[in-house]
Formats: structure tokens, C-alpha cells, sequence
């Protein structure tokens, strides 16, 4: 009885590490929105209300001589950066 509750549980914890196959549908390839066009058709689907809203044009600016796609995906990498520390800040001050 001892034996068969323990082949039985060794049993089922090997069948944890058998190879998992992967799905068959691929995952979706996402869209990013480089050009300000495509910022402003995006800001148009997401908020009706305010539609595109930048006030300093930085979506058209060129940072260090480099191209307009290149300046909208730097200042997407400092938002997400700054919101992630920003978020980190909080939870010190909460916990803290």
C-alpha cells in the first residue's frame, strides 16, 4: 500500500519536468507607432476626447542629429523609465 501511494506520487511529480510543445497559433506581431502620423492615429483611437496632445512638439523634434523615429522611441524609453522609478518611489515612500 506504502509503495504504490509512493510510486504513485513520484509518478506524478515527474510528469512536472516532461517537455511543455508550444501552441500552434503564433502570438501577434505589435504595432509600433514610430512616426508622429501614426502617434496622432493612435491618440485619436485611444482618446476621442483629447485626440493628439503634444505642446512642446517633441514628437517632431530631432535629438542629437538623429531622425524623428529615433527621438519618439527615445522619449518612449524615458516615459516607460521614469514611470517605473517613479512607481519604485512611491512604494519606498509607502513603505518607508
Amino acid at each position: 500500500m506504502f509503495r504504490t501511494i509512493v510510486l504513485a506520487l513520484a509518478l506524478v511529480g515527474a510528469s512536472a519536468f516532461a517537455p511543455v510543445r508550444p501552441a500552434a497559433s503564433p502570438r501577434a506581431a505589435v504595432v509600433v507607432s514610430e512616426t508622429k502620423s501614426d502617434l496622432v492615429e493612435l491618440a485619436g483611437k485611444c482618446n476621442p476626447a483629447v485626440k493628439f496632445f503634444d505642446p512642446l512638439n517633441l514628437a517632431e523634434q530631432n535629438f542629437w542629429g538623429t531622425s524623428e523615429e529615433a527621438t519618439i522611441g527615445f522619449l518612449r524609453h524615458a516615459e516607460i523609465k521614469h514611470g517605473r522609478i517613479a512607481m519604485f518611489a512611491f512604494v519606498g515612500f509607502i513603505a518607508g
